[in-house]
């Protein structure tokens, strides 16, 4: 049984965090894609799991090279990460007046269209060489030079003349779904570029691109979401191990029988006697309103379904089926039997949504020394 910390937290959920299971999910990537090596992707907070625990940890299972995606979250993981071999780049690109930022945090820029290459490469002339990264639109049609941007750097190389292209990358759209066209598309347009935009390492792959084979690897992948225990795609059994639990505490029982009704807009009607207990969770927590009488959750292993609506505060479950629970009993509303990804299906999302929502009400217990 799960025992809720006390004291300044008195909180009434707990989000226990494994960094074993998050160092073995990036060992288990690196030795797939191998000989490619692997980054490690923590923008958003480390995808809601906190920027220093999980850089130091991903830094202590081999990583040396991390991606964030804004300028800001860059500088936090370079306070966790002062070893200055240790690469950190910014995904959303070179915005006007952050260039000397980069060399100040020891950051580098991911440079997204031609006017970035060339505002970094007249930075360079005027302060020295850095590195940087390029990344090109493969069929994203987000970030990244297009296809006739790019087309004239591959023309003129010479415009990145001025400082190093560690990285040529792109990014994946349809890469969890493994038959979809547009993947093997991407890869070629990636693959022609390769040899004509001059580079140190190529890099295509996130986290469901690394299943798709050694084509898709090139010298480097990067994960994001697979590290904290998403499934890669839908097709075949999750292979990375589950990185949160989040249990959250009983509040009250109360019987219940026709006529009665439970939550707001009397969301769920009672048709027979039962047991309703409440939970001090709700949507301010990240637990979204969309999973409103269709999320379960698992108490005493057995699974219980949500009755009622999502509220900002609280939930409600019926606990009919497991006559034993009392006030204070934990429920395991994210676990090893109740995944993220299970939730995110619930809650009609993904596991990114349920990840990157974690509030910051939940207790935190970090467990587990990375080997």
């Amino acid at each position: 049984m799960t025992s809720f910390p006390s004291g300044p937290a008195y909180a009434p959920a707990l989000l226990t965090i494994d960094l074993d299971a998050l160092a073995w999910n990036w060992r288990f990537l690196a030795d797939k894609a191998a000989p490619a090596k692997s980054a490690a992707v923590v923008k958003a907070n480390g995808y809601g799991l906190g920027t220093a625990p999980v850089v130091t940890t991903l830094a202590s299972a081999g990583c040396r090279l991390f991606f964030t995606a804004h300028l800001s979250e860059a500088i936090k993981v370079r306070e966790a990460l002062p070893d200055p071999d240790i690469e950190i780049g910014v995904l959303n690109g070179l915005m006007t007046g952050e260039e000397q930022a980069y060399p100040e945090h020891n950051l580098f820029p991911v440079l997204n269209d031609l006017s970035q290459v060339d505002r970094w490469a007249a930075f360079c002339a005027a302060h020295g060489p850095r590195a940087a990264a390029v990344q090109l639109d493969s069929g994203m049609t987000r970030v990244g030079l297009p296809a006739a941007e790019a087309e004239t750097l591959a023309a003129d190389p010479g415009r990145i003349a001025g400082f190093e292209c560690r990285y040529l990358m792109s990014h994946m759209a349809c890469a969890d779904e493994p038959d979809h066209p547009l993947n093997a598309r991407q890869r070629d347009r990636f693959a022609a570029m390769v040899p004509r935009i001059p580079h140190s390492h190529a890099m295509l792959a996130a986290s469901s691109a690394t299943f798709l084979g050694p084509a898709w690897h090139f010298d480097y992948i990067r994960p994001g979401v697979a590290l904290y225990g998403g499934r890669p795609n839908t097709l075949a059994p999750n292979p990375m191990r589950q990185v949160i639990t989040l249990e959250g505490k009983i509040l009250q029982i109360q019987d219940v029988d026709a006529p009665q009704t439970v939550g707001y807009g009397a969301g769920h009607q009672v048709e027979k006697p039962g047991r309703i207990a409440t939970i001090g969770v709700g949507y301010a927590d990240g637990y979204l309103r969309s999973l409103s009488n269709k999320a379960t959750a698992v108490l005493h292993g057995v699974t219980v379904p949500l009755v009622g609506r999502v509220s900002m505060d609280l939930i409600t479950f019926d606990i009919t089926a497991v006559p034993d629970a009392k006030v204070g009993d934990a429920v395991e509303l994210i676990g090893p039997s109740h995944t993220i990804d299970d939730l995110a299906d619930q809650a009609g999302t993904i596991g990114y949504e349920i990840l990157t929502s974690l509030g910051p009400r939940y207790a935190r217990r970090y467990v587990g020394v990375p080997q």
